[in-house]
């Protein structure tokens, strides 16, 4: 499954409800949250009552993207307001928290990604890929909208996309970070197939449309 994934922290927040509609006319069928604590990214975002308020007004997934410190003692609040999916970052938490992440969050009936920041090895990534139902591989550096993406990732993209079929597995890989239409179609060719786009979707004079997009 191809899909878009339109990150809010693009979007118009005093019209978050009409920009949640770009989306779904879109025909995307994910919307990405990005939590970001100050602390494990040097950047705030958003927190619980924009998730709530994202979930009240759409039945698209949500797709969390927690980039914050102990993102275990989340999980169960992600969960009550709506979350989809979570994904945390394989950098925050050691190898018994992240595996108790994994199996709290199936307990709940919800999906989970790992993620890597541009500097971790994507090895990092392979003794959870029977455990997780996405990876997510960032094309920038955590914490700001509009940066410039960084080619270098989709090696990490290719190199887990073949140990994933080597484990035949059915394991989404998600990017994120300077995605617009021609870094995606690198990252599609290159093995993603879920893509997070900021400032090339919502500052588009005119909607995408996903399905059209994602056959080119």
């Amino acid at each position: 499954m191809f899909t878009l994934s339109p990150s809010i922290l693009a979007s118009n927040m005093l019209n978050l409800g009409d920009e949640i509609k770009k989306i779904e006319a879109s025909g995307s069928k994910y919307v990405h949250i990005d939590i970001m604590d100050g602390s494990f990214v040097p950047n705030i975002s958003f927190g619980m009552p924009v998730l709530s308020a994202v979930r009240s007004c759409t039945d698209l997934v949500l797709d969390v993207h927690a980039m914050i410190v102990n993102p275990d003692k989340y999980i169960d609040e992600f969960i009550d307001l709506g979350a989809d999916i979570i994904t945390f970052h394989i950098e925050a938490l050691e190898r018994d928290r992240i595996i108790s992440s994994i199996e709290k969050i199936h307990q709940r009936g919800k999906k989970v990604g790992l993620s890597i920041k541009p500097n971790t090895d994507v090895s990092a990534l392979y003794p959870y890929l029977e455990l997780i139902d996405m990876v997510l591989i960032m094309t920038v550096e955590p914490g700001f909208g509009g940066q410039k993406f960084m080619h270098s990732m989709m090696d990490k993209v290719k190199a887990v996309k073949a140990k994933i079929s080597d484990l035949s597995k059915d394991v989404d890989i998600q990017v994120d970070g300077g995605i617009n239409i021609e870094t995606l179609k690198i990252a599609k060719n290159s093995g993603a197939n879920i893509f997070v786009l900021g400032t090339a979707f919502f500052k588009n004079e005119k909607i995408l449309n996903a399905e059209q997009l994602l056959s080119e």
